[in-house]
Formats: C-alpha cells, structure tokens, sequence
C-alpha cells in the first residue's frame, strides 16, 4: 500500500529540484545579457538581477528540503517575473 507521507516526500523533493532549475536558469541567462541590454529595456539593472537570482539559487540549495518557505517562495517569484518580463523584453531588443 502506498503511503501517503512517501508520496509527500516525493512531491517536495520534485518540486525543490524543479525550483531549482528553474532559478539556475534564470541566473545563468542574468549573466548572458550586456548591462545595456537592461537599461534599454527599461528594466532593473544587470548587477539588480544577478544578485538577486543568485540569491535565489543560494537560498534553494541551502534550504533543499523546504521549497514552499517564505523566502524560497519570494525568491521563486523573482526568478519567474525575470522569465516572463524581464528576459522577453531583452530578447526583443537582441534581435534587432
């Protein structure tokens, strides 16, 4: 018979790992993009963004097994408004 609190466990641990690629991701591709490329975009500033996602990632692997803490979940909304506003609009500006 399954047990319910393995299939919690499993659960959290995908979750904490899938986090994690996320935040790496946007922390690698923060560091691909030039400064100007931030500030043509009318966005936070190069060094802004890195910090913060690599804050994100520190925090992630130091608290591994807490994915839906307070501070993992702030960090995980940081990486995410990067994915979905910050690195379209510096894309937008790369291929022209």
């Amino acid at each position: 018979m399954v047990d319910v609190y393995s299939l919690e466990l499993g659960f959290y641990a995908l979750l904490a790992f899938v986090l994690l690629a996320v935040k790496i991701f946007a922390f690698v591709n923060s560091l691909t993009f030039s400064t100007e490329s931030y500030v043509a975009a009318g966005k936070l500033t190069k060094p802004t963004w890195t910090i913060l996602l690599g804050l994100a990632v520190a925090l992630q692997v130091l608290f591994l097994n807490s994915p839906i803490g307070i501070l993992n979940l702030i960090f995980t909304i940081a990486a995410i408004v990067y994915l979905v506003d910050v690195r379209p609009a510096m894309a937008g500006l790369r291929r022209r």
